[in-house]
């Protein structure tokens, strides 16, 4: 199932959702695979003039030689894990968008959040798209204009959000904490570095 808000104005996100994108058993099984096999690190960001834990465990991986700066850390990517490869090339077929990086996202439990922000660094070009594959638990995605208009999409395993340049310019998003008792979450974020 796809859902598809395209473009009208500032006060509409652009963005594509496909809420089947990964069959059930597919989500669990590279859920699982990347669960146990990939290398997560929590990093810490400077908050305010201070050194903050980030509420989440990350993984960056790419193409050799990529690397991506944002609120103070520089990331290297690792290489192509092969299931992370495999989900990347999906990903390009049904966004028509080539990615070279893919900043990786674990959310242990619903304590686990990522702030309100917009993924407009310098190395992601002047109108970047993002597209973000959810494996485990569904979390809440909020997105929030410049007047506080706000929409709430639904983020569950196997889906696919492609968020549109324009989404980037006049939209910040966020996944917020929760105190329901949810298990964890991977959110695959595939975007194309400029060097």
């Amino acid at each position: 199932m796809s859902e598809k808000n395209p473009k009208r104005d500032d006060l509409t996100p652009d963005y594509t959702l496909i809420t089947d994108f990964l069959s059930p058993d597919t989500a669990d099984q590279n859920f699982n695979t990347l669960s146990n096999e990939l290398e997560w690190r929590q990093d810490q960001i400077k908050m305010f003039g201070k050194l903050v834990a980030i509420p989440r465990l990350q993984n960056f991986m790419g193409d050799p030689g990529i690397r991506y700066r944002y609120s103070g850390l520089t990331l290297t990517a690792s290489g192509w894990h092969p299931v992370v490869k495999k989900i990347k090339e999906l990903a390009e077929a049904a966004s028509n968008t080539e990615f070279n990086a893919v900043l990786i996202n674990l959310y242990r439990d619903g304590q686990d959040s990522m702030g309100w922000h917009k993924d407009d660094e310098p190395e992601l070009g002047p109108e970047p798209t993002i597209v973000s594959v959810s494996l485990g638990a569904t979390r809440r995605f909020l997105l929030r204009a410049a007047d506080k208009t706000q929409h709430e999409l639904l983020l569950n395993s196997g889906s696919l959000l492609v968020m549109g340049p324009e989404l980037q310019k006049h939209w910040q998003h966020s996944i917020p904490k929760t105190r329901k008792q949810i298990g964890p979450r991977i959110n695959l974020t595939f975007r194309k570095i400029v060097q």
